[in-house]
């Protein structure tokens, strides 16, 4: 898995790209622990539940329909974050799906469950550019931990900065030629 630092990095960056009026403060604090929910499934390993059931680690709530359901909150909230119920669904719902989507990168673990309760399979990406974090605090805080962190810089926090820039800089272009066309 990433750490939990590449897995906020998701919602920040989007909130970037698309703006406080899109993504208020509350609702960019909701993606980012919606983002992190997943891991929850961590507590199965203290619970003596199997790593490779769909209760354990990298199973149920690292699946689409988790993500969908679990959108409800923002569902629910998005009349608080003053948005639309609708956005609010779709911010919680892909924030958190960006998680498995994220773990399916690394170079670790069992694959996720992703499509659960349609197929128990569990899917990595062919293509698993990052590396898996360690879970022990004490391993993190290690030369281990910071080259993992040296590696998710590179693969994935840089290009989400650059794409939420990119993004950013777009959006404002398009806002300013609107509102010049619109004051001619």
């Amino acid at each position: 898995m990433p750490t939990v630092f590449t897995h906020v990095a998701v919602p920040v960056c989007a909130a970037i790209a698309l703006g406080t009026r899109r993504v208020p403060v509350a609702a960019l604090l909701a993606g980012m622990l919606a983002s992190i929910v997943p891991d929850f499934d961590g507590l199965a390993f203290k619970l003596g539940i199997a790593y490779g059931g769909m209760s354990g680690h990298r199973g149920f709530t690292h699946t689409l329909l988790f993500a969908l359901v679990f959108g409800l909150a923002g569902w629910w909230f998005a009349p608080r974050w003053g948005m639309r119920r609708a956005t609010g669904w779709a911010w919680i719902s892909l924030c958190t799906v960006s998680h498995p989507l994220l773990d399916m990168l690394t170079n670790g673990g069992i694959g996720i469950a992703f499509f659960w309760p349609f197929s128990d399979v569990r899917y990595f990406s062919p293509w698993r550019p990052i590396e898996v974090s360690p879970i022990a605090l004490k391993r993190f805080f290690s030369p281990r931990g910071a080259q993992v962190l040296l590696n998710e810089m590179f693969t994935v926090w840089a290009p989400l900065l650059v794409a939420a820039v990119l993004a950013l800089m777009a959006r404002r272009t398009m806002e300013r030629r609107h509102n010049g066309a619109v004051a001619a």
